[in-house]
């Protein structure tokens, strides 16, 4: 009778604890999914911070982001395979968040300076065994060790790839020795949690992270890592070998944390400085791109000479740039029968847009996807060096700001469907954008961009497009041509040499008429105050070597939706982009 009250006693005990123990497994569950979510988002997060450092800063990894998902999703697999030879589940799971913090957020750091030290190691080494100029070494170890460090973001995608793919396996197999009744569910209830947390990282990235400066964002992302493995310790220290010592692993990592959230951004600007000759007055991450400007000092009281660079590429330098747009501007006003109404596409920087204004127009549009970078050209800046600002506003004459100037910040594709709607016509359009050397750049060199822009142009009106180097991109210059005809125009192509660029081409086209290189036959002087460009310059640069046009129909236009300018361009340049052009 004793046994049978104590039995009653002990199931009555049970039954009272058993609400309890649900609520405290739920509880659980609940902190392992949400860990879970916020991992799956810091990893796509170190996806797109690893390629988007590729892409802008080493400028030569057009692909990357494709190149880098690629990579890491491989690593996620061979790292989930990986973690079945983790015996202590909770302790390698607290020691895995530890590795992340610490590895997600020094990655970019470590790449600058490697890479940045490759670049001056050979000066280094000139200047100490006192060599010339031209003898300075850049064979060798030392051109294989530069040619490696753009491989950096990779290793890294490889490494952190890897212990992000041990996630998921541990906390599944955490989630089973806390209840068998997540066994049924245990795969499909991870994954939505990670699905669900890689979407918001995705929307956290865009909204947020892409404005941020990247060895910040890189910290941050880190921090949420680093507080997953607080959490996990806390809660499960009882389960966790050697949690002191991990704790304190924690602590020390959050240390370095609040030191590279203060100081790893210049810390880093420092060591991407490194990969310009001259010297870096001022860099600046945009929402859609990283703007870097330069400045050499010349002796003898000569003006020093500033130049700007859009994800490591060369936008434009002081010394030459009058050269460039002349040739982009001056031809296209010559050509059109009126000069009133002009639309430039590109051309933030307001250079162009000085030269048009020696035609007198009364209005011209300006169509540019960054408004910091044309706010940059615009007015004083408080983070931008004040004589910098000043000489950049020298520089464009202050165009920008002249009151017959209708801004507009868009993406030029869907822009110019606006203006197209609103029935304007335009007498001159000029296209100054960056070469196709990205799929989302490749669709404003499409036949379907240059049918809409027919639209917009006057029938006696001329356009002119940059057309990328017929020297180093042969295919792709002819292809931007036969595009533009595909879209009904009358093409010409001209070039001439920008000795910051090298070689550079433009495509003139017309609706009606007379061709443009008809348009320009006269040899009278411009009817502008223009001292570089004579008619004699105009009628020379439409001049090519004489088997230049042999395989032109074999070369295709760029049909929306094909990346065939885009594949063209990317092959030319394969041996010419990225750091070597700094």
């Amino acid at each position: 009778m004793n046994n049978t009250l104590l039995e009653h006693g002990q199931e009555g005990s049970n039954k009272q604890s058993s609400p309890s123990k649900r609520s405290l497994a739920w509880f659980d569950d609940a902190l392992l999914l949400g860990i879970m979510a916020l991992l799956a988002g810091c990893g796509l997060i170190y996806e797109y911070l690893l390629s988007h450092y590729a892409g802008r800063i080493l400028g030569a990894l057009e692909a990357a982001i494709y190149t880098m998902i690629g990579i890491m999703i491989v690593s996620m697999g061979i790292g989930a395979f990986a973690a079945r030879k983790i015996r202590c589940t909770f302790t390698g799971f607290a020691l895995l968040e530890l590795t992340v913090a610490f590895c997600g957020s020094l990655a970019i750091l470590i790449t600058a300076a490697v890479i940045g030290f490759g670049q001056q190691l050979p000066l280094i080494i000139a200047n100490t065994l006192g060599l010339p100029p031209d003898h300075i070494p850049d064979g060798g170890f030392i051109g294989t060790l530069q040619n490696l460090s753009e491989y950096l973001p990779y290793i890294w995608g490889v490494i952190l790839g890897l212990m992000i793919g041990m996630e998921i396996p541990l906390i599944a197999r955490v989630r089973q020795s806390l209840s068998e009744e997540h066994l049924l569910h245990n795969a499909g209830t991870i994954y939505g949690a990670d699905y669900i947390g890689a979407g918001a990282g995705a929307a956290i990235w865009v909204m947020f992270m892409l404005s941020l400066d990247i060895q910040l964002a890189a910290a941050l992302t880190a921090s949420v890592n680093l507080l997953a493995g607080f959490v996990f310790i806390w809660r499960f220290w009882q389960q966790i070998r050697w949690a002191k010592l991990i704790l304190i692993g924690h602590f020390v990592a959050s240390g370095v944390l609040v030191l590279l959230a203060m100081h790893g951004p210049s810390w880093e600007q420092n060591f991407n400085n490194l990969l310009y000759k001259d010297k870096v007055v001022y860099a600046e991450a945009t929402r859609f791109q990283q703007l870097t400007f330069t400045e050499r000092l010349r002796g003898n009281g000569q003006e020093p000479v500033y130049s700007l660079y859009i994800n490591g590429r060369l936008q434009f330098s002081s010394i030459d740039e009058h050269i460039y747009h002349s040739f982009l501007v001056h031809p296209t006003m010559a050509a059109s029968a009126r000069q009133d109404k002009v639309l430039i596409i590109g051309g933030g920087d307001g250079l162009g847009l000085k030269q048009v204004f020696k035609w007198q127009p009364k209005s011209v549009t300006l169509m540019d996807l960054d408004e910091k970078l044309v706010e940059l050209f615009t007015a004083p800046d408080e983070k931008m060096p004040a004589h910098v600002s000043q000489a950049m506003l020298s520089l464009n004459g202050n165009a920008l700001n002249d009151p017959r100037v209708n801004l507009v910040f868009d993406d030029a594709f869907n822009g110019v469907d606006n203006l197209i709607k609103e029935n304007q016509k335009f007498d001159v359009i000029i296209v100054d954008l960056p070469d196709p050397s990205h799929p989302d750049l490749n669709k404003l060199y499409s036949d379907l961009f240059y049918r809409k822009l027919a639209e917009l142009l006057s029938a006696d009106g001329a356009m002119t497009v940059q057309s990328t180097s017929p020297y180093h991109a042969q295919q792709a210059f002819i292809s931007v041509g036969k595009t533009i005809e595909s879209a009904g125009f009358t093409v010409q192509q001209y070039h001439h040499n920008v000795p910051s660029f090298g070689e550079w081409g433009w495509s003139i086209a017309t609706r009606a008429g007379k061709d443009a290189k008809s348009r320009l036959a006269h040899n009278q002087p411009l009817p502008i105050e223009e001292d570089w460009l004579t008619p004699g310059l105009i009628h020379g640069a439409f001049e090519f070597p004489g088997n230049f046009y042999d395989d032109k129909d074999k070369i295709k236009t760029n049909k929306i939706g094909s990346l065939q300018l885009y594949h063209y361009h990317l092959a030319s340049w394969s041996d010419n982009q990225g750091m070597n052009l700094f």
